[in-house]
């Protein structure tokens, strides 16, 4: 489904799912009440691909990671169009949980919910991307001008097919073997192999600062680290902080 204006993407696919088949991806040129995290508004003029599909899923212990799956799906699908193009590559990476990072800078962002009926769970998948507008930070396409020295230019259509062409044998294999098969790829992918984050533990009353390590993630989808103790622990957001590295929570492993 495509529509030139429409409030929310994620809106028309999550609110209609019962009515809708299983795949049905629905894209606008502009929204004017797009979702980012918490209570922001994402802000999407014409030249940002904005687009929403529908999955389904038994496991719920999995669900969580199905952003991470979507995320590197797109970083792939850009890698793959970039080479059979003929372009330079973006080099796109992935800021845990959810966002997509070019050049050091937001470019795009990745929202799943989901329901439980009838022992399934019924999943939204939201993604936006930058693609053209150059403006008030950076694009793909002002990206690839910059690295280039030919004119080089990707067509928001030709990445949505590309997304979908990945994601789907991406999420076939995710749901026969999990995650573990795409780790050392979402590794190379994102931002925080070895990142050091200070966390502020408060579980003895007054507040104190420790400083772990990040290692990758756990087996439900949070940030797997080790403190300078040793002691291994799962990283939370609070659910308070607008930036996830300023307000994570840490919950030790035994």
């Amino acid at each position: 489904m495509w529509s030139p204006c429409l409030p929310s993407t994620h809106d028309v696919v999550s609110q209609n799912f019962s009515d809708l088949p299983i795949g049905t991806v629905c894209v606008a040129d502009v929204q004017f009440k797009g979702r980012g995290r918490s209570a922001n508004v994402w802000e999407s003029p014409p030249g940002c691909l904005m687009f929403s599909f529908n999955i389904q899923m038994e496991d719920g212990r999995v669900v969580p990671l199905v952003q991470y799956v979507a995320s590197l799906a797109i970083t792939e699908a850009l890698k793959d169009l970039c080479y059979d193009s003929g372009f330079p590559q973006l080099g796109v990476k992935i800021k845990w949980p959810n966002d997509l990072f070019l050049n050091g800078l937001k470019v795009g962002g990745i929202l799943s919910t989901s329901t439980y009926k009838s022992n399934k769970f019924n999943i939204s998948v939201g993604i936006g991307l930058n693609v053209d507008n150059k403006e008030p930070t950076t694009c793909l396409n002002s990206r690839l001008q910059q690295i280039s020295s030919r004119v080089c230019r990707l067509r928001k259509e030709d990445i949505l097919a590309s997304f979908f062409g990945k994601f789907e044998s991406f999420f076939e294999r995710f749901i026969s073997q999990g995650f573990q098969p795409f780790e050392e790829l979402y590794y190379k992918t994102w931002l925080h192999s070895g990142q050091r984050v200070v966390i502020q533990d408060t579980s003895e009353g007054q507040p104190v600062d420790n400083v772990v390590t990040i290692q990758g993630l756990t087996t439900s989808g949070y940030l797997l680290a080790v403190g300078d103790d040793g002691q291994m622990c799962e990283l939370h957001p609070d659910g308070n902080s607008l930036d996830f590295f300023k307000g994570l929570v840490r919950h030790k492993l035994r």
